[in-house]
């Protein structure tokens, strides 16, 4: 497998379902539990109902604030038991992307029920005399996920309440410095989705991807504990760090992929071009 390639397979490693247990919120699918959790919430008859098509939050939760009480209560006694890690960050259940809000889940526990995710994720691009040039952000060394691994200039996941630009901006202004005027002239570029099996469960993510063009003379600044330091790369340097390496962040590479299509970087008309695209399943 050729080295764009293997990103793209590295976040869709769920080959199927089998073994996992639908999760349901009035009739509607919004999850995917492991066995494990699917026995554990087992235990709480009042908020969680068992029948041959899955578990479903009791019926009898009428109004998102008692679905979302229960779910908190749940997510509370996982921690206890080591299943989880509290995030105190409520994101948004819905059994379609677009579909209506159904339940709010602490960010943390989202992998463990299999619940979608949305984020969103920007590319600082650069156009100079010599050519495309991209910043890239360094991850703190102390962070829980990809850790000094190279990342967007911003990204972060969409909370509960808020939408892609909002989310956007937010993140714009704690990760980089964007002043928001002119992180709102980011422009929508594609939506990517993926599937991916980790030691906490399944994360279903759909990114939001964002251009943005950037003066010469801007130089973000790390404003939270995210990211340590910023560095502008020439594009076709960045190219040859996800093709070769592994020091890009695992979602971030399908950014950077779409990007190089889009860019024209990789011919999207060549064979591994259009093999690529089918395989990020962008979303248009």
């Amino acid at each position: 497998m050729d080295g764009f390639a293997r990103h793209i397979a590295a976040c869709n490693n769920l080959a199927s379902p089998a073994g996992l247990i639908p999760f349901r919120i009035l009739g509607e699918q919004v999850g995917w539990l492991g066995p494990d959790l699917a026995r554990w919430l087992a235990f709480r008859p009042q908020h969680f109902h068992f029948d041959a098509a899955g578990v479903s939050l009791a019926s009898s939760l009428r109004g998102t604030a008692l679905r979302d009480a229960a779910l908190a209560d749940a997510v509370k006694g996982m921690a206890r038991a080591g299943l989880v890690s509290i995030r105190e960050e409520p994101f948004d259940v819905r059994a379609t992307p677009a579909g209506p809000v159904l339940a709010r889940l602490d960010r943390g526990a989202v992998p463990a029920f299999g619940v979608l995710a949305q984020g969103v994720h920007l590319n600082g691009l650069v156009r100079r005399a010599d050519g495309l040039h991209i910043w890239l952000g360094s991850r703190a060394k102390d962070k829980a996920v990809a850790p000094g691994q190279w990342d967007n200039i911003v990204a972060g996941g969409i909370p509960a309440g808020l939408d892609a630009v909002a989310t956007l901006v937010k993140e714009a202004g704690e990760e980089a410095g964007l002043p928001p005027d002119l992180a709102a002239r980011a422009t929508p570029a594609s939506r990517l989705s993926y599937n991916m099996v980790l030691d906490e469960g399944l994360r279903r993510d759909i990114l939001h991807c964002f251009d943005l063009e950037l003066p010469e003379d801007f130089t973000p600044a790390p404003h939270d504990d995210e990211v340590e330091f910023f560095e502008l790369w020439p594009a076709r340097r960045v190219l040859e760090l996800v093709r070769d390496t592994d020091s890009v962040k695992f979602n971030v590479n399908l950014v950077l992929i779409d990007l190089f299509l889009r860019e024209g970087m990789i011919d999207p008309a060549s064979a591994e071009g259009r093999r690529l695209r089918l395989e990020l399943q962008a979303e248009d």
